[in-house]
């Protein structure tokens, strides 16, 4: 079964979160503090964290950027606040996904399984002979989640990331809508107006184009989409 780990110090609502996630067959942690969090992190291989910002102490965005130093489990943050700002800077430092509080648990429950059904579908994806993908200078071992440059340096990628930058590979020289993004990368599971693509594909950008103020790889056409201009090979 798969293992979660929710961080947050409201303890009613953890003890809900609990309960209704361990009906639906999970294995479920729960902790009111990073420092706690950093205990059970090293004894237990978390499938997904649900990780609240508002935290006493180290908040949940620190929290967030520290994990995504050690680690690349999917990370679904709660947030109390309205103000997209917060959103952003946590799916900038790394962070999966995002749930506004309240929420309908229905809702983090689709979330989970959403994220869990990426992570194991990409990560079993164009195995075998189909298990690296070369666009440019770069390679894309899919079955091992790595981005390397030529000179075969590890590129770190979120969970996100990765996903994103794979529909971009699997629809190579071809103009893709952010609804058809969302849809490729997110599922049901998102809005159509979920800033989360643009940010992800600002990071990507950092990473691999040359120049980030004019960018040649990922392609932005105006009122329309993105295009991946690179053709993508498979070299595995």
């Amino acid at each position: 079964m798969n293992q979660i780990l929710v961080v947050d110090d409201d303890e009613d609502l953890l003890a809900l979160l609990k309960k209704f996630l361990e009906r639906h067959h999970y294995v479920v942690d729960t902790v009111t503090s990073g420092a706690q969090m950093d205990v059970r992190m090293r004894t237990t291989a978390f499938d997904v964290v649900i990780l609240d910002i508002m935290l006493p102490g180290e908040d949940g965005l620190s929290l967030c950027r520290r994990l995504r130093t050690t680690s690349r489990v999917p990370v679904i943050l709660l947030t109390a606040m309205t103000d997209i700002t917060d959103r952003i800077v946590g799916l900038e430092l790394g962070a999966d996904d995002y749930l506004a509080k309240p929420f309908d648990a229905r809702e983090l429950l689709a979330r989970i399984r959403a994220l869990l059904r990426r992570s194991t579908v990409y990560g079993e994806l164009l195995t075998g002979h189909n298990a690296v993908l070369q666009f440019g200078t770069w390679q894309l071992n899919v079955a091992k989640r790595e981005l390397r440059s030529e000179d075969a340096t590890q590129v770190p990628l979120s969970n996100g990331e990765f996903e994103l930058l794979l529909v971009f590979l699997e629809h190579p020289q071809r103009l893709l809508t952010r609804e058809q993004l969302i849809d490729y990368a997110h599922g049901s599971t998102h809005e159509v107006f979920d800033r989360s693509i643009d940010v992800k594909i600002s990071r990507i950008r950092r990473k691999i184009e040359t120049n980030v103020r004019s960018p040649e790889v990922i392609r932005t056409v105006r009122n329309s989409g993105y295009i991946f201009t690179l053709p993508v090979r498979s070299i595995g």
